[in-house]
């Protein structure tokens, strides 16, 4: 959209909230970007240059508003809605692939070269996996800096900085103003107390939310032990790489509060990702809606309750076994199969607040289990057993940079993997917006009462005017149905 100057124009001068995210305005005569919505008077036409990441407006040499916070945008919502190289190095980049694994590892993962990976990326955002891990690490260290008391040398190599001369550099040069500046004027900001050890910050997301279905799913879903509802917040423990975290997620009119504790800092850019992911934060509600109005039999509902989110995953291997374990049984069975494999399986963590007692047990932790001792038909103790090898040996991957094509026929071809489970999996785990599930009773119930084909062919037919955005509309048509997913616990 960066391209289309006219248009990019008209939404800085309406301040329009809806493109924060899709470009970034560079103002030539002050050196500072903003996200389109900021607040400011805006700048003369001629004074305007565009840029399609923060990334590359670095590494043009502005440096982020102080008023707008530029860095704080929700992240594009194109790289959730597409399956290319480009996105799925996006979302790569967002969980931190290039600080623990650098350019070859990122390249390693999406089977190019890191010259092809560069040069598309470069080509697209205007900047290449290093700029872009930078900007996004710079975001990391603000939020330690102004959220925690840590004391810098900790805040830089937490924030994935090689030394803390790069650190300094970074900061002063994104922000204009150096590390301590940084806090100091924070502290001054009126903010609620956090306890010792707990990052609270504010997940960004483009209105309209419709919290709802998002949070009444996961809710609804919540596995004991590992999830839980409690004082209007999501709570659920975390698997990173150096270590455990429990966040508790709270939705408001225009930010989500996310109150993280974590074992180690250097998970918070990865701990950030999975959260926005899980509640897809980066969508964009108003094109979605938009496109499933026009279908008249749909448009009601939409209308009734607009902004519905997709509730992901924080682990796609998670998710895949939690979707075997519910396939032809009630939630509530579903819920306490996946509670029994938790106690036996899952590794105990404290909660500062008590309530959660372990993390999911990853596929190398499910692999030795006793098929036996599980309390499934035979049929799906082979369909489990066969997913956790497969996910254990690495034969199979789910996660948020897998190609969902391929991840498809890979999953219909283990044993007792229908249509409904591979598109649930690819609906929730993998984050295809395109997913859709026409079997599922559901669904069938909503077309019935609605008026659509009940049929799974013909009602996939008439959906595909829905696409690319047939994933929310599942969302919607799961309203018809009065079930415990679709409202907030109270």
């Amino acid at each position: 959209m960066y391209t289309d100057t006219e248009r990019c124009v008209r939404a800085v001068q309406s301040k329009d909230a809806r493109f924060d995210g899709w470009f970034f305005t560079a103002v030539l005569t002050t050196r500072i970007y903003c996200r389109p919505s900021c607040p400011a008077v805006p700048p003369k036409v001629e004074n305007m240059t565009f840029y399609p990441s923060a990334a590359a407006c670095q590494q043009a040499g502005f440096r982020a508003c102080k008023r707008c916070r530029p860095d704080t945008s929700p992240g594009s919502p194109e790289w959730n809605a597409r399956a290319d190289s480009v996105a799925r190095a996006m979302r790569l980049i967002r969980d931190g692939v290039v600080d623990r694994e650098g350019v070859p590892g990122l390249a390693a993962r999406l089977g190019y070269s890191t010259r092809q990976i560069e040069r598309q990326l470069l080509a697209e955002l205007g900047a290449g996996p290093l700029a872009l891990a930078r900007a996004q690490r710079a975001q990391t260290a603000r939020l330690l800096i102004e959220t925690t008391g840590l004391p810098m040398a900790e805040v830089a190599f937490a924030a994935g900085f090689s030394s803390i001369r790069t650190f300094n550099d970074t900061v002063r040069a994104v922000f204009a103003l150096a590390p301590g500046e940084l806090r100091s004027r924070a502290t001054r900001s009126a903010k609620p107390p956090v306890a010792p050890g707990v990052i609270a910050l504010r997940l960004p997301y483009r209105a309209p939310l419709n919290p709802s279905n998002l949070f009444g799913h996961l809710a609804a879903t919540a596995v004991p032990g590992v999830e839980e509802w409690r004082d209007g917040a999501y709570r659920r423990t975390l698997s990173l790489r150096h270590g455990h975290g429990i966040v508790a997620l709270t939705p408001h009119p225009d930010h989500i509060a996310c109150r993280l504790f974590l074992t180690d800092p250097r998970d918070l850019t990865l701990a950030i990702s999975r959260c926005r992911w899980l509640l897809d934060l980066d969508a964009d509600p108003v094109a979605v809606d938009e496109q499933l109005c026009a279908d008249p039999l749909l448009a009601p509902l939409v209308r009734k309750e607009p902004g519905r989110r997709v509730p992901r995953t924080v682990d796609g291997a998670e998710f895949a076994v939690r979707a075997v374990l519910g396939q032809q049984v009630s939630t509530a069975a579903a819920r306490t199969h996946a509670a029994r494999l938790v106690a036996a399986h899952g590794l105990p963590v404290d909660d500062p607040e008590g309530g959660l007692t372990h993390l999911f047990p990853d596929p190398g932790e499910l692999a030795g289990l006793d098929p036996e001792r599980l309390a499934l038909p035979r049929s799906r103790r082979t369909t489990l057993t066969t997913l956790v090898g497969a996910l254990a040996d690495g034969s199979l991957r789910l996660g948020t940079d897998t190609d969902w094509e391929r991840a498809r026929a890979e999953l219909i071809a283990l044993p007792g993997f229908g249509p409904w489970t591979v598109e649930v999996i690819a609906m929730r785990a993998l984050g295809d917006p395109d997913a859709f599930l026409p079997t599922d009773l559901g669904i069938r119930r909503a077309a019935e009462q609605l008026g659509l084909p009940s049929t799974p062919a013909a009602l996939t037919a008439r959906a595909a005017a829905w696409r690319p955005w047939r994933a929310y509309a599942v969302q919607y048509l799961w309203t018809v149905d009065n079930h415990p997913i679709n409202h907030l616990p109270t």
